[in-house]
């Protein structure tokens, strides 16, 4: 390996801990973030999931089956509201002048931007974890094999860094962390607009087009398959990894764009 190329490496390892050390200090946006979904999956279950288990399998499910259907939606609103703390941590790294300041520092540019992706994917990955245990302890039972586990873990990791680049350009293209977090909610609410609750054939034709092909539905039922052993689908598949690497790819060239930018005088 090139000495470029070990400096470089030293500082997205850097940066990463730095990152890291930065969320568990200040702990609080995380904690924010994540009872949402939990609070929702609650909620879902405890309070609604007898009437919204009435629109899974024609009708004849009941409690358990609705868990089966919801978990899988609410781990990517999941990783949905990781991504907007990106996008507010993003931004006060800015506002702040820290990112002006690792400009003229002696390290790679990119692995600041680096930092703040791996780490999120990171603590989104955890922040699964705990959603799913969540999931277990209220009768979620996934039926999946080892091989779909694996699977499960890639499919995440890359909706996951999808997302975060996303959200790192929304921070970067921000002038408050309260923009940012503004500018990251429709990231949040897509999963709400897709099969996260309710199957997209109970909703209105009208709407139905866009609820079928935007990036959480096919990613959710992929998931599900995935998780209960019931088949993914080719099209879903192929939907998934093409909105999540062309997520990645946009927000990385849009994330590159803002941070090499001039900063206002």
């Amino acid at each position: 390996m090139s000495a470029a190329a070990t400096h470089a490496v030293r500082d997205n390892l850097t940066m990463l801990r730095r990152n890291l050390l930065h969320a568990r200090r200040y702990p609080s946006l995380t904690l924010n973030l994540l009872l949402t979904p939990v609070i929702l999956l609650l909620l879902f279950v405890y309070v609604f999931g007898d009437v919204m288990s009435a629109g899974i399998n024609g009708g004849h499910a009941d409690r358990s089956d609705y868990v089966a259907y919801l978990v899988p939606g609410i781990l990517f609103l999941t990783a949905a509201m990781t991504s907007l703390g990106t996008a507010v941590s993003v931004c006060t790294d800015m506002t702040e002048g820290i990112m002006a300041r690792f400009r003229t520092m002696a390290i790679s540019r990119a692995s600041v931007l680096i930092g703040h992706v791996v780490g999120s994917v990171i603590k989104t990955l955890l922040a699964l974890v705990l959603v799913l245990g969540i999931g277990l302890a209220i009768g979620f039972r996934p039926d999946a094999t080892p091989v779909e586990w694996i699977a499960v873990i890639g499919l995440m990791a890359l909706a996951g860094l999808g997302l975060t680049w996303i959200a790192v350009g929304m921070g970067l293209a921000s002038p408050s962390p309260e923009g940012a977090s503004n500018m990251g909610t429709p990231l949040v609410m897509l999963p709400f607009l897709s099969s996260a609750f309710v199957p997209v054939d109970a909703m209105p034709s009208w709407f139905r087009w866009f609820a079928e092909y935007q990036p959480f539905s096919p990613a959710i039922e992929t998931l599900r398959g995935l998780l209960m052993g019931s088949g993914i689908g080719t099209e879903n598949a192929v939907l998934t990894v093409a909105w999540f690497v062309g997520l990645s790819v946009l927000g990385y060239l849009w994330s590159k764009a803002q941070f090499n930018r001039e900063p206002k005088r």
